[in-house]
């Protein structure tokens, strides 16, 4: 039987991750956070003391890298890069502009593109990114792209990190916000953009609980689940 797969597409700070894991417990699907994948591979090449742009450097890297995707008891994406739990090393903000300089490199994007669909090809899936309608699964079931403006995706990512302690300011994430929006949008290979055939969710003036219930709205409609 096919299996269900919806693509969740959008920038930093849309609220991807959270409402992707919500609706995967909801509707019974595997969540697969592929933004998480390339901040593994940019904090391995920066423990490395490799530059994220150098393109030969880090493919020399790849292959020794190995990349787990594991849930807990309560269903929380566990990161597991080369044995180590790194879940939450991955997210600070300097691996978060790493990730984005790598995820413009070919070869990065060569090596989790089959983790990614193989991914797919065993579960039902909500997968969340940057180009999964557009590369990763373009035969989704469902696209969404799921946007908000930028002034509003930045407080809600400084929330998020001050939720974890991480030391920044709200100027400071919004800037970086704009210069990842910028790479990911301009980058020669994949950039962020909706697919021709997907479905756009502007989160900016609905809540947490709005916005669940308009994705929930739009998985129901498409799958009659």
């Amino acid at each position: 039987m096919e299996k269900r797969s919806i693509a969740l597409d959008g920038p930093g700070g849309a609220g991807k991750s959270t409402l992707a894991k919500r609706a995967a417990s909801y509707f019974k699907l595997v969540y697969v956070d592929t933004g998480a994948l390339y901040r593994c591979i940019a904090l391995y090449v920066f423990r490395n003391n490799v530059k994220f742009k150098d393109e030969a450097r880090v493919a020399e890297l790849l292959p020794n890298i190995s990349i787990e995707i594991n849930y807990d008891e309560e269903g929380t994406q566990r990161m597991i890069l080369c044995g180590e739990d790194v879940t939450a090393d991955i997210r600070s903000p300097d691996i978060s502009m790493g990730a984005s300089d790598v995820s413009a490199l070919l070869p990065v994007r060569d090596f989790l593109l089959s983790m990614q669909r193989e991914i797919a090809g065993k579960h039902d899936v909500i997968m969340d990114g940057r180009d999964i309608g557009t590369v990763v699964l373009p035969d989704a079931g469902l696209k969404v792209f799921l946007t908000a403006k930028p002034e509003v995706r930045a407080k809600r990512r400084f929330l998020e990190l001050m939720a974890k302690n991480v030391s920044t300011s709200l100027d400071e994430v919004e800037k970086e916000m704009l210069l990842r929006d910028k790479n990911d949008s301009e980058r020669d290979i994949a950039p962020l953009k909706a697919a021709d055939d997907s479905v756009t969710l502007d989160t900016t003036y609905l809540d947490l609980d709005e916005s669940f219930d308009a994705l929930c709205e739009l998985i129901s409609g498409r799958f009659g689940i």
